[in-house]
C-alpha cells in the first residue's frame, strides 16, 4: 500500500528543498529520518515534518507493515511566489520575491 503526505506552500525555494529530498528518495524511513536529522540544510525541517506525517498516515491504516516502509516517491514542485516591494534610494523600489514550494512524499510498504 502507498501512503501520501504533502506540505503545500512551504516557505522555502524548490531548488533548496530538492537538494534534501534527493537524499532520502528510495531509502527506508528510519534511514531517512537519520539523514534528515544529520543534514544541516533548512529544508530538512520541512521534509522531516512531511515524512513524519506520511508515517502517521501509514500508522492509521490497519494493513500497513510499519517495518518495511520506504520512501517510494519524493518530489518538490514550485509554489506561488509572493511579491513585496522594498523602497530604495532616489524614489525607486525593488521587488522582493518570496518563493514557496510543494513537498510531496509517497511511502510504500511493499505489499
Amino acid at each position: 500500500m502507498q501512503f501520501v503526505a504533502r506540505h503545500r506552500r512551504a516557505p522555502i525555494s524548490a531548488r533548496k528543498a530538492r537538494l534534501v529530498v534527493d537524499l532520502i528518495r528510495g531509502k527506508h524511513v528510519n534511514d531517512a529520518l537519520q539523514i534528515l536529522r544529520s543534514t544541516s540544510k533548512r529544508a530538512s525541517y520541512f521534509v522531516d515534518r512531511v515524512l513524519r506525517s506520511a508515517m502517521a498516515n501509514a500508522d492509521q491504516s490497519l494493513e500497513a507493515d510499519m517495518d518495511n516502509l520506504k520512501v517510494a516517491e519524493a518530489w518538490v514542485d514550485e509554489g506561488p511566489t509572493q511579491r513585496k516591494w522594498k523602497p530604495r534610494p532616489r524614489g525607486r523600489a525593488v521587488t522582493i520575491r518570496s518563493h514557496t514550494c510543494h513537498i510531496n512524499l509517497v511511502l510504500d510498504d511493499g505489499q
